[in-house]
């Protein structure tokens, strides 16, 4: 026989606080209101045309293809109409507020830390003789083996191994200093002395030095940085009075 299970919104706040969640929980709520605030005295509304577009494409993000797909997915996460319009209201003030905060800082803030922007495309082994990592840069320097032939030999993870010690296209916060000097510096294609680190001895390729392009993702990235320092000063600056 199946068992009835009542669950109220006590039973809810109470699983938050035994989950240890409550933190994150005022943080969420904090971050709500101030970006209202500031939305309000900043004049911005939401359109009800840009309410249906929000609507629509959680609907797409989240493949519910129905009017009945819908209901269930609201009622899955407990959420009435209201409450998804708030959601959605939520979601396009956040977007329209960094706009009017930080459009006209974008480019300013590209070009004052475009450095950190740059990328290289390498290839990394880390040994730990130094001597054997030097042994191995004049071999390749000299055409006595390949840089792949060494990543096959003495790369020791197997999935890194089959791509022969390739690491993506990595920026300089990616790095450590004492390598991303180096990495920056190279005229690419280039294969680098080997580095010692507290990990390691870097056998390094730099195949690829990428200059920044300040474009739509980029641009994105920006402005989300450039919301969140400022959300998080503006809670460093006000006072938070729990009532629970």
């Amino acid at each position: 026989m199946s068992q009835s299970i009542t669950i109220t919104n006590e039973d809810i706040l109470n699983q938050v606080k035994l989950s240890c969640k409550t933190p994150e929980i005022i943080e969420e709520i904090v971050n709500r209101k101030v970006i209202t605030s500031a939305a309000e005295k900043a004049g911005i509304k939401v359109e009800t045309e840009e309410l249906q577009k929000a609507a629509d494409l959680l609907r797409l993000i989240n493949k519910l293809t129905s009017a009945d797909d819908t209901w269930q997915w609201l009622e899955k996460h407990g959420l009435s109409l209201d409450d998804f319009e708030e959601m959605l209201y939520h979601g396009i003030l956040v977007g329209k507020l960094s706009q009017h905060l930080f459009s006209d800082k974008i480019e300013p803030y590209f070009f004052e830390h475009q450095l950190e922007f740059a990328g290289a495309v390498m290839y990394e082994v880390v040994l730990d003789d130094e001597d054997l990592a030097l042994e191995l840069f004049y071999a390749i320097q000299e055409g006595e083996m390949s840089f792949y032939d060494v990543a096959h030999k003495y790369i020791q993870d197997t999935e890194l191994r089959r791509k022969c010690g390739y690491l993506g296209i990595l920026r300089r916060e990616d790095l450590k200093p004492e390598i991303s000097g180096a990495i920056f510096a190279a005229n690419s294609p280039q294969l680098l002395k080997p580095i010692v680190t507290s990990k390691g001895i870097h056998l390094i390729l730099v195949e690829e030095l990428i200059q920044p392009d300040l474009n739509e993702k980029l641009r994105t990235n920006i402005i989300s940085d450039l919301f969140s320092e400022w959300l998080k000063q503006q809670i460093e600056q006000s006072e938070v009075i729990q009532t629970f």
